[in-house]
C-alpha cells in the first residue's frame, strides 16, 4: 500500500506519549489520515531502547498505564519487558502499529501561513535517504533526551582507563560481570535500578556518587491492588487502584514541598528499616537540598537497601579526582578498582527530538518559548507536544494532552477552522517547565521551552489541578487564535 506524503495528523515519536496520541486520535477520529514516525525499527520508546540489568518502571503501573486500558499485570512496579509487551498490545489492539512508519528521523519541520500546513523534512535512518511529508496538523511525541547518546562527563585521565566502560543507554547484550569489581557512577533512577540486579552475579558493586539521592522503599506487588482486584468488576476495581495510587504519590510530593523537615526524617526512618546498622545514612543518603527539590527514587521490595545489606554493594560519597588504568581516584585519597565502570551519569536533554522548528521561514528558539498549558508553544500554529509529570506518573499528564488535543481538533472541525496558534502575553515572566534541580535538567536551560507566571502559561505540576483545567477551560479562550 502507497503511504500517504499528505497527513492530516502526524504524530512524531512511537514511545508511550506516540501510542496515547495514536490511540485518542484514531478513535476519534475514525476517518482522519495519520501517520506516527519512529526513529527507531521498533515501538516502545525509553522501554525499547534500554536493556540494562533490571530495568523497570519508577512510577507505579496503575497510572503509568493507559487510562483507556488499564495496567491488569500483578506487578505494581514492573520489568521493562512486561511495560514493551503492555505497548506493543495496546498497540496492536487499537490498530495504531499499522500507522507506524518505522526508521523515519524527523529533521525538520517548517510551517507555512500561506500553505496552512506544515512541512516535514524526514530522514530514512536505515537508507540515508529523505523524503517530505506534510500535515495540517503536529503532534510531538518525541519526549526529552537524546536517543542516540546519553551524558557522559570528561573527567581527567577518563581516555587512559583500560576497563570496560558502559553507559546504560547503550548496554551490550553479551556483557559479563560475572565475579567483576562493578564501580556505578551516579545515584539517580537508573543508578538504583541496575545495581541490585547486577549484584547477584558481579563481584561487588560500589556506587560512587557526587551528591546522595532521596530513596524509597514501595512494594513490587499491592496487596491491597490484588484485592481490589478480586472483590470488585474489573472497570471499578481499575479506578479505585488508579485514584488510589495519584492520590498518594501527588499526595506525598506536596507534603515534601510543604513540609521538607519532616519528610526527610520519614524518610530516613522507612529506609534505615532496611540497612545494616553501621550504614553511614547521613553521608550517603541525606542530599544538601529538600525532597523533591530533585525527584524522589523508588525502590521496589527495598532491592537496593538489601543489596546494600548483604555488603556486596557499598556506597561511596566522593568527588573523582582522575582517572587511572584500572582505577578512579577521589579527592579524598581513596582508590576504587574497578574491571567495569558503569556511568548511570544522566541523559542529554533535547526537545522534539532534535528537529528544527522553523515558522514562516525564521528557525524557532525554544528556548524563548512559552508553553502554553505545557502542550503548545508561542506563536506556533497547530502544534501540540506531550512532556510528561516530573512528581508523578508520565502517563497521568500524556493522557490529558490527547484529550485536550482530541477537544481542540474536534472544535477546529465544527466551526471549519484550519488554524490554532497560541499569543504570548505582554509582560509574561518565564518559570521553568520543571521544578526540579537535577543535573540534567541544569545542563538544559536555554535549550528547552520555558513556562510562565500567569495562567494558562503557568505550570502545576499537579494532575488534579491539570485534569479540572485542561477539561474545563474554554478553547477559544482569548490567548489561542484561530482562523479559516
Amino acid at each position: 500500500m502507497t503511504e500517504a506524503t499528505h497527513l492530516e495528523v502526524l504524530i512524531v515519536g512511537a514511545g508511550l506519549s506516540g501510542i496515547d496520541a495514536a490511540v485518542h486520535i484514531s478513535q476519534a477520529f475514525p476517518a482522519k489520515n495519520y501517520a506516527v514516525l519512529e526513529q527507531r525499527g521498533e515501538l516502545g520508546g525509553t522501554w525499547s531502547l534500554f536493556k540494562y540489568p533490571g530495568i523497570r518502571s519508577d512510577s507505579d503501573m496503575y497510572t503509568l498505564g493507559f487510562g483507556f486500558r488499564p495496567w491488569d499485570g500483578k506487578h505494581a512496579i514492573a520489568d521493562g519487558a512486561d511495560i514493551l509487551r503492555y505497548l506493543q498490545e495496546t498497540a496492536q489492539e487499537y490498530g495504531v502499529d499499522e500507522r507506524i512508519r518505522y526508521h523515519r528521523k524527523a529533521t525538520t519541520f517548517e510551517w507555512s501561513s500561506d500553505d496552512q500546513y506544515w512541512t516535514v523534512t524526514v530522514e530514512n535512518t536505515e537508507t540515508g535517504t529523505t523524503e517530505t511529508l506534510t500535515c495540517d496538523f503536529l503532534f510531538s511525541t518525541s519526549g526529552y533526551y537524546n536517543y542516540e547518546a546519553g551524558y557522559t562527563p570528561d573527567w581527567p585521565g577518563f581516555s587512559e582507563y583500560q576497563g570496560t566502560v558502559i553507559h546504560p543507554q547503550h548496554w551490550p547484550e553479551d556483557l559479563d560481570y560475572t565475579g567483576k569489581r562493578v564501580v556505578v557512577i551516579g545515584s539517580g533512577a537508573t543508578a538504583v535500578t541496575l545495581i541490585p540486579s547486577m549484584a547477584r552475579d558481579a563481584g561487588h558493586i560500589t556506587m560512587l556518587q557526587r551528591t546522595p539521592t532521596y530513596i524509597v522503599s514501595q512494594p513490587k506487588i499491592d496487596p491491597i491492588a490484588q484485592t481490589l482486584k478480586r472483590t470488585m468488576p474489573a472497570k471499578l476495581a481499575a479506578k479505585a487502584i488508579h485514584a488510589r495510587y495519584a492520590a498518594v504519590t501527588i499526595g506525598f510530593y506536596e507534603f515534601c514541598r510543604r513540609n521538607p523537615k519532616v519528610a526527610k526524617t520519614l524518610l530516613k526512618r522507612w529506609a534505615k528499616l532496611h540497612l545494616p546498622d553501621d550504614f553511614d545514612y547521613e553521608t550517603h543518603l541525606t542530599p544538601p537540598y529538600d525532597p523533591w527539590d530533585q525527584r524522589l527514587c523508588v525502590v521496589p521490595g527495598a532491592d537496593l537497601f538489601k543489596a546494600i545489606h548483604s555488603h556486596k554493594v557499598d556506597v561511596v560519597t566522593g568527588h573523582i579526582e582522575r582517572f587511572t588504568s584500572d582505577s578512579i581516584v577521589l579527592t579524598s585519597g581513596e582508590e576504587l578498582k574497578a574491571d567495569i565502570v558503569v556511568t548511570a551519569t544522566g541523559l542529554d536533554v533535547v526537545a522534539m527530538g532534535g528537529a528544527e522548528l522553523v515558522v514562516e521561514g525564521e528557525k524557532v528558539d525554544l528556548g524563548e518559548t512559552f508553553t502554553y498549558k505545557a502542550l503548545m508553544l508561542s506563536d506556533v500554529p497547530n502544534f501540540a507536544f506531550i512532556i510528561g509529570y516530573s512528581n508523578a506518573s508520565w502517563t497521568l499528564k500524556a493522557d490529558l494532552v490527547c484529550e485536550y488535543v482530541v477537544r481542540l481538533l474536534e472544535y477546529m472541525d465544527q466551526h471549519a477552522l484550519k488554524v490554532v496558534v497560541p499569543r504570548k502575553h505582554e509582560g509574561l515572566e518565564p518559570a521553568p517547565v520543571f521544578d526540579l534541580t537535577s543535573g540534567y535538567l541544569q545542563r538544559a536551560a536555554g535549550r528547552l521551552p520555558v513556562a510562565g507566571d500567569k495562567d494558562p502559561w503557568r505550570l502545576k505540576h499537579n494532575w488534579y489541578f491539570d485534569k479540572k483545567f485542561l477539561r474545563g477551560s474554554k478553547l477559544d479562550d482569548g490567548v489561542v487564535e484561530f482562523s479559516a
